[in-house]
């Protein structure tokens, strides 16, 4: 089986700048001015400037033309995965792309015929392992955790996390599944997904790749295609002045 290619690009929130405004459209301008936190604002400023530069180069389009959709599956608000709105027939309708950020790090992922999802977490972020554990890992995953030196659970649960929320991220449900019917094979081995949560109906096939930013930031991609899957990371984006 063929495998498929993702386009990972990493940024900074310290990227950041007001030129970048100029490239959001209007959702996305009244998102950004109604986010408080100066922090938050620079993350999703970063994610949207770099979704838009990198699917630009794509289709050959200037960044703030690329033409992106914003709608809910569930109550049609403009939130949840960003798609690219291009028409049915487009040679660019097959193009999936994927947002995250974490901490002071923003990512975006591009895959073509396969949906795609990537997802990030800041290795120093504040965490109650146990709690989120509970919450979120299945039995498996939870005898996987705790078979491990209490002083390697952090970085494990993270891994874990990581492969769970990229998988979710792919198919566009956010954490509207029960976390703990959809399990990974374990940290320290090749990344699967081991179980599907029954709401999900039939199976999907899923690829996964484990990435690593910087080593502050453990990360996750997940294409919905059998094959594996080949990441080709950059860093940057063309986002400094």
């Amino acid at each position: 089986m063929t495998e498929h290619e993702v386009l990972v690009r990493w940024a900074r929130s310290g990227d950041a700048r007001p030129g970048l405004l100029g490239l959001l459209d209007a959702v996305e301008r009244a998102r950004y001015e109604a986010t408080a936190r100066p922090d938050d604002k620079a993350r999703f400023l970063v994610g949207c400037a770099l979704s838009r530069l990198t699917l630009g180069e794509l289709l050959g389009l200037p960044p703030a033309d690329v033409p992106l959709r914003r709608v809910c599956p569930r109550c049609g608000g403009p939130h949840g995965k960003v798609r690219l709105a291009v028409p049915a027939g487009s040679p660019y309708a097959d193009v999936d792309f994927s947002v995250t950020h974490s901490g002071n790090v923003v990512g975006v992922a591009v895959c073509r015929d396969a949906a795609v999802g990537l997802d990030v977490e800041d290795d120093g972020i504040g965490l109650d392992v146990d709690a989120a554990a509970r919450t979120a890992l299945g039995a498996t995953e939870l005898s996987a955790l705790y078979a491990r030196p209490a002083a390697g659970r952090r970085s494990a649960f993270l891994r874990t996390w990581t492969r769970k929320e990229a998988v979710l991220k792919a198919l566009g449900v956010g954490l509207h599944v029960p976390l703990r019917e959809l399990e990974v094979s374990a940290p320290d081995t090749a990344p699967a997904v081991l179980t599907w949560p029954e709401q999900l109906g039939r199976r999907p096939e899923a690829s996964l790749a484990d990435l690593t930013v910087e080593d502050t930031h453990t990360a996750a991609v997940a294409v919905l295609r059998a094959g594996g899957v080949r990441v080709v990371e950059r860093a940057n984006a063309g986002l400094q002045a």
